[in-house]
């Protein structure tokens, strides 16, 4: 299994982590709207990017678009969840864009799971 199709099971277990913390964390600080926020999406995501590699190896997903699907995922929610969380704790942002340019990764990742199922793996 290549570090590609590994990337989305490892980032799960730290989106999981990070969710649990960050919600934590959000509970007990006062304005932790924005880590709430990026509590929800990484423990929202954390289950589809255990689910997409598991779909890929069983052929319903096709495996070239499902570990780009995983990739994308994992840098939306790196920059989205990175940014909200920077904002939170410092006041400062990650980057200029780098929550919108994180959701719209986000975005494409989910299309590109989409595509992953309709398109038929090669046998």
């Amino acid at each position: 299994m290549s570090f590609a199709d590994r990337l989305p099971v490892v980032a799960a277990g730290l989106s999981g982590c990070l969710g649990v913390a960050l919600s934590a964390a959000a509970s007990h600080l006062t304005g932790g709207g924005q880590l709430q926020t990026a509590a929800q999406f990484l423990l929202f995501h954390a289950p589809a990017l255990l689910a997409i590699p598991a779909l890929a190896a069983s052929s319903l997903l096709h495996p070239r678009l499902a570990r780009a699907a995983g990739v994308l995922l994992v840098l939306g929610l790196a920059l989205f969840c990175g940014d909200l969380s920077r904002r939170a704790f410092a006041g400062l942002s990650l980057a200029p864009m780098a929550a919108p340019a994180g959701g719209l990764l986000l975005m494409a990742g989910w299309l590109a799971t989409a595509l992953a199922g309709i398109l038929r793996p090669r046998r």
